[in-house]
């Protein structure tokens, strides 16, 4: 199973080359060099000319480099002109609110990497839904283009369209996140995001407490703003020391019945069946996963 590990996303803005140089020291499964709402906007276009020399630093030590856009007319097609290269993995689209916008950037995204000679569909998207509209139509925008890797929800913007604050449970956020959770993983989408606000950079403690609840609700991993929060996302997103144990026996258990002629047993008073065991399957491929994908970034920071 090819499995997309995407624990933790880290947002840089394109136009502050310290923290450009420093992003793929960072330990984070993805990088994404942001021209969009870290940007002023009277800085946006000349932030665009930096990144060309972005792309070229950051990219040299993490494996997966995305950019996010601007989403205005005036503004997005030069974005993705400028994006658009061999060493891009993927564009972070923002304020996605229909399949019909997502099917004019797959063509405009085409022809440029037809017009740069890169493999058609190299360069994938991560949608990020702002708004209710978005919400709503979330099974179109999904199955709009082959190239949605990636799926997650603007909190703060959303909960700004619905005139709401986040509350300490973070109560609003629940049936949108799930409804995401459940469209992405239908269409074969990592879904990502915490139960709560990605700007808690301070309240570490409650980050975790909002990353833990969208693992449980079945998120894969989450964006953040600041370097503190990339090793707990990274923590929160993997299967446990406990967890890949239980894995281990449960899959030692269930193929020991099987040569007995049973697809049911028992471990530690509970029932073993083959939907038990593909649950603890699951958790060691993910294991495995990354572990390779974490090989891939410490071979890539080699010399950075």
């Amino acid at each position: 199973m090819n499995l997309t590990i995407l624990r933790s996303v880290l947002m840089t803005p394109v136009n502050v080359t310290k923290f450009v140089e420093k992003a793929c020291l960072r330990g984070a499964d993805a990088v994404v060099l942001d021209l969009e709402d870290s940007i002023p906007v009277h800085e946006k276009i000349y932030a665009r000319t930096m990144l060309k020399n972005a792309i070229s630093i950051a990219g040299k030590g993490i494996s997966k480099l995305m950019v996010r856009v601007n989403n205005e007319p005036e503004l997005l097609e030069d974005d993705i002109e400028a994006a658009v290269c061999e060493r891009l993995d993927a564009i972070f689209i923002p304020k996605v609110e229909t399949a019909a916008q997502v099917v004019k950037l797959d063509y405009m995204t085409r022809e440029i990497e037809a017009s740069r000679g890169l493999e058609l569909g190299k360069i994938r998207f991560s949608i990020h839904i702002e708004s209710p509209q978005g919400i709503l139509l979330l099974p179109e925008i999904a199955r709009s283009s082959s190239r949605i890797e990636s799926m997650s929800i603007g909190v703060d913007d959303y909960c700004a369209a619905l005139g709401v604050r986040i509350s300490g449970d973070s109560s609003v956020l629940l049936v949108p996140m799930t409804q995401m959770i459940i469209t992405a993983k239908a269409f074969g989408i990592t879904p990502i995001g915490v139960l709560g606000s990605v700007a808690e950079f301070r309240n570490l403690e409650t980050f975790e407490s909002s990353a833990t609840r969208a693992r449980n609700l079945g998120s894969e991993g989450s964006i953040c703003v600041h370097p503190d929060q990339v090793q707990i996302l990274n923590r929160v997103f993997a299967p446990s020391e406990d967890d890949i144990s239980l894995a281990r026996r449960t899959v030692n258990c269930f193929t020991e019945a099987v040569k007995d002629g049973r697809a049911s047993t028992s471990l530690d008073g509970r029932m073993v069946d083959t939907p038990i065991y593909k649950q603890a399957l699951s958790i060691l491929e993910r294991l495995h996963a990354i572990e390779r994908y974490e090989d891939m970034k410490t071979r890539g920071t080699q010399g950075v």
